[in-house]
């Protein structure tokens, strides 16, 4: 049984692939919560290989800014399914570029309707914060952004688990 799961790791870790079967295994209706854009052919191509490698009778909702919004619609059904967010920092970076009071508005929106789901969700994000310092202005603030956005989840979640290696390691147990 999942109820709120965080899955955190850096790229290519193996954090989409442990929070899909962490689905899978949950049973029950799942609805996939995609973030992403896609901006250039290969960010297109990456859209379509998370695609094929998905069971086929999961429902996708792709929704790259409103995520608040997403939780508190599916919140109101009689039985909310599982829902799959990936992930936090395309979410991200889709926030930093909207105009300030949004990202403001969008970020407490979103932590407030994880707090209330009454279905279990699973949040893939990356941990960036064991690099180096950007060396731009964006850069940091992203790395900044992120990285208070995955402890303010963290707290909220029941369970956090980093990807290493395609590994689970458990930094918060569920109960």
């Amino acid at each position: 049984m999942v109820n709120k799961l965080l899955v955190t790791g850096g790229i290519r870790s193996g954090k989409t692939g442990l929070a899909e079967a962490r689905a899978q295994q949950a049973g029950g209706a799942v609805v996939y919560v995609a973030t992403a854009t896609a901006g250039d052919e290969e960010m297109a191509e990456r859209i379509r290989r998370h695609q094929r490698q998905r069971p086929g009778h999961w429902q996708l909702m792709e929704e790259p800014l409103a995520l608040g919004q997403v939780l508190s619609g599916y919140s109101q059904q009689p039985e909310p399914p599982l829902l799959l967010v990936d992930c936090m920092s395309l979410w991200l970076s889709n926030l930093l570029f909207a105009e300030e009071p949004r990202f403001q508005a969008e970020r407490r929106g979103f932590l407030e309707a994880v707090e209330r789901y009454a279905g279990s969700l699973v949040i893939v994000t990356n941990e960036v914060g064991l690099g180096t310092i950007g060396m731009d202005p964006l850069t940091r603030r992203f790395a900044d952004e992120l990285g208070w956005l995955n402890q303010a989840l963290a707290e909220r979640c029941d369970e956090v688990v980093m990807a290493v290696a395609g590994l689970p390691l458990t930094l918060k147990a569920g109960g």
